[in-house]
């Protein structure tokens, strides 16, 4: 389900949801087939009432992320640009050391993951693209340092103080 205010952009994600045609079997541009069944459809607009909310959920969240991080060199979190508002489906830091903590993490019983361990650009299925490794360095080098914490609007403060509390241990 895709949601937005603007009447061009919705128009042309409807094309694009049926193979990029405004109308059956005339194609504009390359698109899908994307429709989605009646049961997925009442799950989403069953959840879609309540989509501020958890939205602003997962900003609280990311905020105290951030707030307990400052100061901590090894890490770095996510920066959201002035005038621009997150919605924080992941919470990832750039951090020292990466695949140390993550195995802390886990060992504590902490949940985290790496998104994605490969850089894009250095998969098979993109090897048609002729990209090798150096191409992207800045994208090499992310993917070495950045792992995901758990962000989800039911994530409880005690929750969110033993996965920063790990963390800073961790660097202590």
């Amino acid at each position: 389900m895709m949601v937005t205010q603007d009447e061009a952009l919705a128009e042309r994600l409807r094309r694009l949801r049926t193979h990029g045609g405004s109308r059956m079997y005339y194609h504009d541009e390359v698109g899908y087939n994307s429709r989605l069944d009646t049961i997925q459809a009442a799950v989403l607009l069953a959840k879609l009432p309540h989509l501020a909310e958890w939205s602003a959920a997962r900003r609280d969240r990311a905020a105290r992320y951030t707030a307990a991080f400052a100061g901590l060199p090894a890490v770095c979190p996510p920066k959201v640009a002035a005038g621009n508002e997150h919605i924080f489906h992941q919470y990832t830091l750039r951090v020292e050391r990466r695949d140390d903590l993550v195995t802390h993490l886990k060992g504590q019983g902490i949940g985290c993951a790496v998104y994605y361990p490969v850089p894009l650009h250095l998969q098979p299925c993109f090897a048609h693209l002729g990209y090798e490794r150096g191409s992207l360095p800045a994208t090499e080098t992310a993917t070495t340092s950045v792992v995901s914490l758990p962000i989800y609007p039911e994530l409880t403060s005690a929750q969110q103080d033993a996965v920063v509390e790990t963390i800073l241990d961790f660097y202590q």
